[in-house]
């Protein structure tokens, strides 16, 4: 046994003090905590205690002559550091006293410091020239715990479904063929129909379990499956016969909507134009009533006027058509009439011309194409009526007499399918974050001249940085599209204007995100990443029109920012301005205050860890940014500038108040579920995911918050800092986090995840 010249009572202390000196995110408070376990020691003596709280000093730290002398006295004993010990820096130092000094107990004193301190074995494995027996991932947290907590109420049926995924019909393949790969998938969307998933959020009364909810969830879990059978299952059930269900009345229903469930009718949703994309008010096609015949008549007016990227297109025998409805000479705005394509032969009807779309970057087992309608004439039953209707008499009737208000009322019964569109997207960075980190934590690179075998990728110090702040926010995400569709299909709430807000700036930082997280994961995973059989490949072509479809993004988020701005209750024109400013003045103008130098400054963990900072962060983001974005508009008016030409003086603020909109309502959406959680481990899991997707988008937003003086330069280092810690003190649950996605081991075909 070799001696030590350090006696027993500081030697045990000496592995901690090493790696807290080594660690620049030595603060106050972490100091205090090191104290007072000291203060609390019983087996120091006066003289010992008095040499360790001398070492803490930061005005006059230890000496590098000493700090080399720690290690080499760490590094003499040769004592093992065993990662998957339950408290794994005090067991190491316990052994190093032993190794020195012969029997040691163990110092409780030293578990308080490493626990609270939050000390991770990836800290400091590489500070000591010793053995690591390493551990890929920790047994702390249990994978189907988290799974069943972010399952809720609709465990059965994921479960359920997840089962059907292992079918053989959804192996997964490369297909080179898009008129192969199209039949494939045509078939799993049967497949599906025939076990009643097709119909699941339709009433009972037509199959159904009118559970859009569920439906929503079964839309992500078909990514891990495929991205082409999640986009033709939503058109198919989710627009088509969604547009039946919701625009529709019950002779539509009870002709329809069991037969599309089952896919006897195969349908498809035209709406976006080649000329018109994202604004559908202002579409050319035009539907125009006939008294004398009862028809009404579709029409292309132009050849540029067709529709465009319509799914289904190629397979479908019907249509939703969405056209500029003109009865007795008038335009009655858009509505959605339903048109027949082709004959039992699948021939197309007369009038009408399809072609299709081509090659895409992804999602080639969907059969996109383009649709042409020369007078095509229908039943005027046809016309799914509603919110507006032709009488027998001939006239335009509806309960909603403002027509922008009728227009509004009709899309924002279909917002459902932005929120499905968002949780496909989630899917698919799901899916591209289990494969990057399962290979990470087998794939080892690089090492020093001491240790036996290189290092796996998950403990360097930037893979985490890179790989785990974005699962925190996948789970943000989760929680925040389940209460978003829970509030969508909520029957007490019948004005979907305030969700139609909320859900247009989600999907947008959501799809955004999915698709920055997929182009990460094939980085981190280098060439394996490039190779179509490792899938990540595919998501990022398949996830990538996510951010254009269902509404574009951009789009989408000055669409969420007006919402702010009105409060969801006045039409943005110029009449209706004086009342917006109003609003504005109750609900902002006195909530600004002039941010405290001390706040502004503040770097503590407590402060930085509080979701009260976090919400505080948000909400100054939003309200600053709407009061400074009004008075903008306010002045340009004032000068004489129109409503429409002062914003589009104002799209980027405009676009950036969206964002924060966003951001905040997905954090706090989040904090209110994680107070739900009643298991205290789990909730305190949840908190610090929480924690570090608050502080990285904060982050992310440094440079503003910097601009108005919300934060210091001290404090946005400090922020930084703190994001690097949270991804290390997460290391050891890495892989339980992902495997809390719940994606089944059926549907984990990449090679490099196995």
């Amino acid at each position: 046994m070799q001696d030590s010249t350090y006696a027993s009572e500081i030697l045990q202390y000496i592995p901690f003090f090493y790696v807290i000196w080594s660690d620049d995110l030595l603060t106050a408070s972490e100091i205090n905590v090191v104290q007072n376990a000291i203060d609390a020691d019983k087996t120091l003596s006066e003289k010992n205690r008095i040499q360790l709280l001398a070492w803490l000093d930061t005005s006059n730290p230890p000496a590098n002559s000493e700090l080399k002398k720690w290690k080499q006295t760490i590094s003499n004993s040769a004592v093992k550091l065993v990662e998957s010990e339950t408290y794994p820096l005090a067991t190491f130092s316990q052994k190093v006293v032993s190794h020195y000094k012969g029997d040691c107990p163990f110092n409780e004193q030293l578990k308080h410091i490493e626990i609270q301190l939050g000390i991770q074995p990836n800290h400091y494995n590489h500070l000591f020239d010793v053995e690591v027996a390493h551990e890929a991932t920790s047994d702390f947290y249990n994978a189907n715990e988290i799974d069943t907590i972010l399952k809720g109420k609709h465990a059965k049926v994921i479960d359920d479904f997840r089962e059907v995924l292992a079918n053989p019909i959804f192996k997964w393949d490369v297909h080179r063929n898009k008129e192969d790969f199209r039949e494939v998938v045509l078939n799993q969307v049967k497949f599906l129909a025939d076990r009643g998933y097709g119909a699941m959020a339709y009433p009972e009364a037509y199959g159904g379990a009118n559970d859009m909810e569920g439906y929503a969830y079964m839309f992500e879990n078909m990514m891990f499956a495929d991205g082409s059978l999640s986009i033709k299952f939503g058109v198919q059930f989710g627009l088509f016969g969604g547009s039946i269900q919701k625009l529709g009345t019950k002779k539509h229903h009870d002709k329809y909507l069991s037969k599309t469930g089952k896919t006897e009718i195969l349908g498809c949703f035209a709406m976006t134009e080649t000329g018109h994309g994202s604004n559908v008010r202002g579409i050319k096609t035009t539907a125009t009533y006939d008294n004398k015949t009862n028809q009404i008549v579709i029409h292309t007016p132009g050849k540029n006027d067709n529709k465009e990227y319509i799914g289904n297109a190629l397979h479908s025998k019907m249509a939703s058509v969405f056209a500029q409805l003109i009865v007795n000479g008038k335009n009655e705005g858009v509505h959605a009439i339903l048109v027949p394509l082709r004959n039992e032969k699948h021939e197309l009807l007369p009038g009408i011309i399809v072609e299709d779309n081509g090659y895409k970057l992804g999602l080639n087992g969907v059969d996109n194409g383009k649709i042409w309608f020369n007078q095509v004439a229908v039943p005027r039953e046809n016309l799914l009526n509603k919110y507006g209707d032709i009488k027998e008499d001939g006239t335009y009737y509806s309960d909603i007499k403002n027509p922008n208000k009728r227009f509004f009322t009709m899309l924002g019964t279909l917002v459902g399918g932005r929120i499905c569109v968002a949780r496909a997207g989630l899917g698919g960075a799901k899916f591209a974050l289990a494969v990057a980190i399962k290979h990470a934590l087998k794939r080892r690179q690089f090492n020093d001249s001491i240790k036996v075998q290189e290092d796996l990728l998950m403990d360097y110090p930037t893979h985490q940085l890179r790989l785990t702040p974005l699962v925190a926010s996948a789970y943000v995400y989760h929680v925040t599209l389940d209460k978003m569709m829970q509030q969508y299909c909520d029957p007490s709430q019948p004005d979907k204007r305030k969700v139609e807000t909320q859900v247009a700036g989600l999907k947008s930082i959501i799809t955004w995100y999915a698709n920055d997280t997929i182009q990460e994961c094939r980085e981190a995973c280098g060439g394996k990443g490039y190779l179509l059989e490792n899938r990540i490949a595919d998501l990022k072509g398949d996830v990538d029109i996510f951010t254009t479809f269902e509404g574009d993004n951009t789009v989408l988020l000055l669409l969420a920012a007006k919402g702010v701005l009105s409060d969801f209750k006045s039409e943005f024109n110029s009449a209706g301005f004086s009342a917006v400013l109003k609003i504005l003045g109750i609900q902002i103008n006195d909530k600004l205050t002039t941010i405290n130098p001390i706040y502004t400054n503040k770097i503590d963990k407590d402060h930085l860890y509080n979701p009260k900072f976090h919400k505080h962060a948000f909400d100054y983001h939003t309200r600053r940014l709407t009061y400074s974005l009004a008075m903008r508009i306010r002045d340009y008016i004032k000068k004489g500038v129109p409503s429409y030409q002062a914003f589009l003086k104002v799209q980027s603020h405009l676009v950036a108040l969206g964002k924060a909109y966003s951001n905040e309502l997905a954090y706090t959406t989040y904090c209110d579920f994680v107070e739900t959680i009643e298991d205290d481990k789990n909730r305190a899991l949840f908190q610090k995911l929480g924690t570090l997707h608050a502080l990285r988008t904060i982050r992310q937003d440094a440079e503003w918050y910097l601009e108005q003086g919300y934060i210091g330069g001290t404090k946005s280092k400090a922020i930084r800092q703190r994001v690097e810690r949270l991804c290390t003190e997460l290391r050891p649950h890495i892989e339980v986090l992902v495997d809390g996605f719940g994606i089944p081991e059926h549907c984990m075909s990449a090679p490099i995840a196995q």
